[in-house]
């Protein structure tokens, strides 16, 4: 039994490596207000070999650039790129496809993907232990979190529809639709930011969900495109670039790419000897002014600090 257990994970983990892909068909509820009261989600699913084997590929290209570059005689200087140190590191639950992360009051929270294996999770940092989780209904795809005072918004990727919950018991109390792909998530105290993993960030009412404004990301002029998970860091957004090891830091008036981090090599050779994927998850602890990084199925989540490369 151990050893059908072990490759079962294997698998489910090796076809995980391509985080997203073009599904069709798959029906959106009907909306409800996200503050309407609601119901508990399904059960968690049996996950279908069969199923998982039928994942397609992603719809966009790996060979798609995710900044286009600037002229080469563009007079603009050229954008300061951060480096890091690791501070801690944390065992992280190496079954989590981390879509969206986030830390608040002491507590992390971490939402995952995959068709039949999303879920919203509460997570003991120091240990990594998953404390409660939730799953989705096997037709969605989780994407990003983002706790708004007591409550928590998830995203799903290409259902068209995002679920509400209670922080503290994560029952399910709403839900709503958007007419983009769900990737990223983050609140600005007043607004909800979300990507779609376009160049094109979305400014939502927090309370009835509805597009309030745009925000297009740009890097000397050029649009940036695949922004993924978000998080707010001290009146900036910031955006993992999926498929890169880098971050984006987003100048949230003018959607003007302020920086980079660059995280390459954070996660070491000795690591990833089981199968892992890209980047994706930041949290940024504001009491204690701490910064939280991983990775889809990453067994380590590390705390960082940054430094300007020379």
């Amino acid at each position: 039994m151990f050893g059908l257990a072990l490759a079962a994970v294997v698998l489910v983990a090796a076809l995980a490596l391509t985080q997203r892909s073009p599904r069709r068909g798959a029906p959106a509820p009907a909306a409800t207000s996200p503050l309407a009261a609601g119901h508990s989600p399904l059960p968690a699913p049996a996950i279908s070999m069969a199923a998982l084997g039928e994942q397609p590929f992603s719809p966009l290209s790996a060979a798609t650039p995710a900044v286009v570059a600037a002229p080469a005689d563009a007079a603009q200087p050229a954008l300061p790129v951060y480096g890091y140190r690791v501070v801690a590191e944390y065992p992280h639950a190496p079954d989590a496809y981390t879509q969206g992360l986030q830390y608040v009051d002491g507590v992390l929270y971490e939402g995952t993907g995959f068709y039949g294996a999303s879920s919203l999770r509460r997570v003991a940092l120091e240990t990594g232990e998953v404390l409660r989780s939730i799953p989705l209904e096997a037709a969605y795809f989780g994407e990003g979190i983002v706790v708004v005072g007591d409550r928590i918004v998830q995203l799903t990727w290409q259902s068209n529809v995002g679920f509400v919950y209670d922080r503290r018991s994560f029952e399910r109390i709403g839900q709503f639709s958007y007419p983009t792909e769900g990737w990223g998530i983050t609140y600005d105290g007043a607004q909800l930011i979300m990507s779609d993993g376009t160049s094109t960030l979305h400014r939502r009412d927090a309370q009835t969900m509805a597009e309030v404004g745009r925000i297009e990301v740009t890097a000397q002029g050029e649009p940036v495109m695949r922004l993924n998970e978000l998080e707010m860091v001290k009146g900036e957004i910031w955006a993992n670039i999926w498929q890169t090891d880098r971050i984006a830091r987003i100048d949230a008036a003018t959607g003007q790419v302020a920086g980079w981090i660059d995280l390459t090599g954070l996660l070491s050779a000795e690591d990833r000897v089981r199968p892992v994927d890209v980047l994706n998850g930041i949290a940024y602890d504001a009491a204690g002014d701490r910064l939280f990084v991983t990775g889809k199925l990453w067994p380590k989540l590390f705390e960082i600090e940054l430094f300007a490369a020379e």
